[in-house]
């Protein structure tokens, strides 16, 4: 790493010296924060016993069962309390940076989206783990996992659960499109062709929000190339969407956003419409999240969707790019990170992050929220088996994962990918990569705003 990308503002990550500032904006971000530190206050620590506050984000009450398991474990020397962030990941972020730029002492531990480690990281809000502790939080886990919760070399968070997609589909759709989703050459044309041909849906996420970045990084990567590279670089970072790699993926998006297959509303699609789509009289295909699983089959048994429908319920790999080349499915999942500042950082919050992602609460979070594990020894029990019938696939899924791109700057480099490849039925592979790559530049080095 070159000794110029060190330099670091007060909120939200470095930008090598000399490169384009963003003094006034950062001004406003410092002083939003410092507003915000006014009200705050640090939670424990007053007497008693100390209490760790772990900030979660939003799930069926398995974090909170997990703090109380680890407080019991405790034995009284410390208890976790939770508080539940925002839904939408990118106000997880928000609250967390403002309070963390504030450092405020009474964020003990937090559940982090992958893509966020490095920014936080990065800018110095989080306690790196030390190489003695680092072997415990990386030992069985999943790569992916571990390359976003490491930054500059070191370990800053520990993997909590991890998440891909996979291919889930309609068995009766598919036998009428005369097509097999598991074959090992199932690529994104054939399912399309088929979809069209037989006239039912294909189901992605295509709104203007990280979950179509999601799409278009998986396309990207299992075509063989990314987004960007040498992240540590800072503004100076390689950009890399403009490549054949690129091209290809956006020959997919357009392929599918002008075909009879694609969603009515495709350009406003989010996770739970592409779902919708995939329980209707058209559904056929979807490429989703590891909770679908349970989703569908609580659906079923309130009476929400036809109690037919998770029996003809079918799962396969993610699509191909090219017929000879692996998908390289999405990443996703929560990490938890130690906050910096926090009275307990080196002692109580890593008892308690050591309890939180062992083994056995990994396997416990599974089976309670239906969120899937950060180690790979989880998929084996024979309890996570028989509750997901798809465990071997999500497991071989999430190693086969890429990540997207690992660096401080990453709302950045989303929010100038999308903006330039929606709406999905106006991508063109002969010029939508070349725009967003230069978008993203211009957008690194505060030539162009989002």
């Amino acid at each position: 790493m070159v000794e110029r990308t060190r330099t670091r503002t007060r909120y939200g990550g470095g930008r090598r010296a000399g490169a384009g500032t963003r003094t006034a904006r950062t001004a406003r971000g410092a002083v939003a924060a410092v507003l915000l530190a006014a009200g705050l206050s640090a939670c424990g620590g007053d007497g008693g016993t100390p209490t760790l506050s772990w900030y979660i984000n939003p799930d069926s009450g398995g974090q909170a069962r997990l703090a109380e398991s680890c407080t019991k474990a405790a034995g009284g020397r410390y208890r976790i309390t939770t508080s539940v962030l925002p839904n939408d990941a990118t106000q997880q972020r928000e609250q967390l940076i403002r309070r963390l730029a504030a450092k405020d002492s009474g964020l003990d531990i937090m559940s982090l989206d992958p893509v966020f480690v490095a920014e936080a990281a990065n800018a110095g809000f989080l306690r790196p783990f030390k190489e003695s502790e680092a072997g415990h939080f990386t030992e069985g886990v999943f790569r992916p996992a571990v390359q976003n919760s490491t930054w500059e070399g070191k370990l800053y968070a520990a993997p909590f659960w991890a998440n891909t997609q996979i291919l889930w589909y309609r068995k009766s759709a598919a036998q009428k499109a005369g097509v097999d989703p598991t074959a090992p050459d199932f690529t994104w044309d054939k399912m399309i062709d088929a979809a069209a041909r037989s006239g039912v849906t294909v189901g992605v996420q295509g709104n203007k929000y990280e979950g179509y970045m999601v799409w278009i990084n998986a396309l990207v990567a299992s075509a063989g190339g990314r987004i960007i590279s040498d992240a540590e670089r800072g503004d100076d970072a390689r950009i890399e969407i403009d490549s054949p790699a690129g091209k290809q993926a956006a020959a997919v998006v357009r392929k599918l956003a002008r075909s009879k297959a694609a969603s009515p509303s495709l350009s406003n699609d989010d996770e739970e419409k592409a779902r919708s789509l995939l329980n209707g009289a058209r559904g056929g295909f979807m490429v989703n999240w590891g909770y679908i699983w349970r989703a569908e089959n609580g659906d079923a048994k309130d009476g929400v969707i036809d109690k037919s429908i998770p029996g003809d319920l079918g799962w396969a790999p993610y699509p191909r790019v090219t017929p000879d080349q692996p998908s390289r499915p999405p990443f996703g999942g929560i990490e938890l990170g130690i906050g910096a500042y926090g009275k307990y950082k080196d002692t109580f919050a890593v008892e308690a992050v050591k309890c939180i992602t062992s083994t056995e609460n990994m396997k416990k979070y599974m089976l309670d929220s239906g969120n899937p594990a950060a180690r790979a020894a989880v998929y084996d029990d024979p309890e996570v088996r028989k509750e997901f019938p798809m465990a071997g696939l999500i497991r071989d899924s999430i190693g086969a994962a890429a990540p997207r791109p690992i660096t401080p700057y990453y709302t950045d480099v989303s929010g100038a990918t999308q903006s330039r490849w929606h709406p999905p039925a106006a991508v063109d592979p002969a010029s939508t990569p070349r725009r967003s790559a230069t978008f993203i530049r211009q957008v690194l080095r505060d030539q162009a705003l989002l």
